[in-house]
């Protein structure tokens, strides 16, 4: 039976134990001196932080963080491609994101456990927890808008110099975040509750490799500044080295991961949003198989490495691109867990049909498609929130990237204990990734990618490919780009492809929409699918301030009533 740890969230009565219920205030009378009275409050105000954090497929009909970003990266092939934010500065903050509820919220719970009357260690540990989300949210500020105030203690509305000061540096903010996350990773339980469904220190040293491999990057890539880059790249690695080396965790079935009715006993998963029919559903499920899809480009498609461990333009396995057994064959066995592989899903044949004829299945569960739970927003599979499979990857990437800015070598042991593990987990099984003269190489042979950007390296560029492909709709490859510096992949104009599809005969297909428009031209017969072929909806030029946020002009103006000034992001 599933545990319900989400009715927590909606139950008062678990505020409390059951033996401190009878002696508890009514909840409408709630003050610090009555709320903070033991541990079990304080675990249940760290829950008011779980839904803001851990969307997993979100509810209802929306996705959270999965399948997102359809419109503004240059995985997905939209029929209208998504602009970056328009030229117009928002008026508000809540349109932007401008708010630092979440800060006061993780300060409140700094602050306040230090008042209840618990053994150091437990104050240590819920201390870690609420500096744990303080990091998380000023992650996120920080790389919607750079520069951010930093606050390190709960402010009330008349500390007015505090509430209206100048934003502090990103490199302030981050090593901030940094001393946060280095006291919960020493601090927060390995044991923190039901395994997989609360905050732990795998969660915390999981979500540490994540951000600073983040910041690393961008303080690499858009600052020039490699010793601050080597330090945040250095804690990301030691983060990830931590989990792996911990050997609490291991890689199974690929598709289980996102397709499962329960993640509770699946090895690879550090932390996963539970679903129950009834109770809380979503409706992933549903779209990947009874709705029309945003289908993969053909950039995405032809990064998927040949069976052999080449990319496909360096391999004799790969057939070319006639044809889905030639497109689709002989290549890493995640394009079959990802992609439908033994038909095209075209407008006009079936509904079920993606924009690019390339159907998705990663979060389908065959099982039930065709119940009533696989049905509109019915879906109880459970999300992924983060996994053991990203922690590898971004031990690879820090490691490489490391090796870049003053850091160790990258070594064969690095690959080892991180892509390969990809690669040979079971199911897929494709050759190891080998690293020689500091050049990828497979079975002993280097090799370059003749399709590769010129201005990335080689195996940086191996790298971000094993990264782009075990984490593919997962919701990270905007941020990808934007930390990389390169979202002139997405420019629809200088990189055709991804805005490009299958090739097909439109006569082998009679019933095909006459909307399907091949190789830019509405009476092409044959060619490659182009979903967004009027001139008029191509995303184009990208500058370099779509980077950051803007930020909000009604926050300008409130600063400068008070004779502050709140600078605006450059180019806003």
């Amino acid at each position: 039976m599933k545990t319900r740890i989400i009715t927590i969230l909606f139950f008062a009565m678990t505020f409390f134990g059951c033996e401190d219920y009878l002696e508890t205030p009514p909840l409408d009378k709630l003050t610090d001196e009555t709320y903070w009275i033991n541990e079990n409050s304080v675990r249940t105000f760290s829950y008011g932080f779980y839904t803001a954090y851990f969307t997993g497929y979100g509810s209802g009909n929306t996705w959270g963080k999965y399948f997102t970003g359809q419109s503004l990266n240059d995985d997905f092939a939209p029929v209208t491609p998504g602009l970056f934010t328009p030229n117009a500065v928002p008026a508000t903050a809540s349109a932007a994101g401008w708010t630092f509820t979440w800060v006061r919220k993780a300060n409140l719970l700094i602050n306040r456990v230090q008042t209840v009357p618990m053994e150091q260690e437990a104050i240590n540990h819920w201390r870690g927890i609420g500096r744990f989300f303080r990091g998380m949210e000023y992650s996120d500020l920080v790389k919607n808008f750079g520069d951010v105030p930093w606050y390190s203690s709960t402010l009330v509305e008349t500390d007015l110099d505090q509430l209206y000061k100048p934003r502090d540096s990103r490199t302030l903010v981050m090593d901030s975040v940094l001393a946060d996350f280095k006291y919960a990773a020493q601090n927060v339980r390995l044991t923190n509750g039901a395994k997989g469904l609360t905050v732990n220190k795998d969660v915390v040293l999981a979500y540490m490799s994540r951000i600073f491999l983040f910041e690393g990057t961008w303080q690499k890539y858009h600052n020039n500044n490699n010793a601050k880059a080597a330090e945040y790249l250095e804690a990301a690695k030691w983060a990830a080295d931590e989990v792996i080396k911990s050997g609490r965790y291991s890689l199974g079935n690929y598709r289980e991961v996102f397709n499962s009715l329960s993640l509770a006993t699946n090895p690879e998963v550090i932390l996963y949003r539970e679903y129950v029919e009834g109770v809380l559903t979503h409706s992933l499920n549903t779209y990947n198989n009874k709705e029309a899809q945003t289908g993969p480009s053909k950039d995405l498609i032809d990064s998927y490495l040949a069976a052999d461990g080449l990319p496909i333009q360096n391999s004799p396995l790969y057939k070319g691109d006639i044809g889905i057994s030639n497109w689709l064959g002989n290549r890493d066995p995640r394009i079959s867990q990802t992609f439908v592989t033994s038909e095209y899903r075209l407008n006009g044949v079936v509904g079920n049909y993606s924009t690019t004829g390339v159907a998705t299945h990663k979060f389908l569960n065959e099982a039930i498609k065709d119940q009533t739970i696989g049905t509109s927003n019915l879906n109880p599979t459970d999300a992924p929130v983060i996994r053991f499979g990203e922690v590898l990857i971004n031990y690879a990437e820090a490691a490489t990237e490391l090796a870049t800015v003053g850091g160790p070598a990258l070594t064969q042991g690095d690959l080892d204990i991180s892509i390969n593990k990809l690669r040979s987990r079971p199911g897929i099984n494709l050759p190891h990734l080998q690293v020689l003269g500091g050049e990828p190489a497979v079975n002993g042979q280097t090799y370059d990618d003749k399709d590769r950007d010129p201005t990335v390296p080689a195996m940086i560029w191996e790298v971000r490919r094993e990264r782009r492909i075990e984490l593919v709709f997962e919701g990270f490859r905007l941020d990808d780009l934007k930390r990389w510096k390169k979202l002139q992949y997405t420019n629809t104009l200088t990189n055709p492809e991804i805005n490009m599809g299958a090739w097909i005969k439109k006569s082998d297909y009679p019933k095909i929409n006459s909307a399907v428009v091949l190789d830019k031209s509405k009476t092409a017969t044959e060619g490659y699918i182009t979903p967004a072929w009027d001139a008029a909806v191509q995303r184009t030029e990208i500058p370099d301030k779509y980077y950051l946020n803007p930020l909000p002009l009604d926050q300008i103006v409130l600063y400068k009533e008070r004779g502050v000034t709140l600078t605006q992001n450059p180019g806003w």
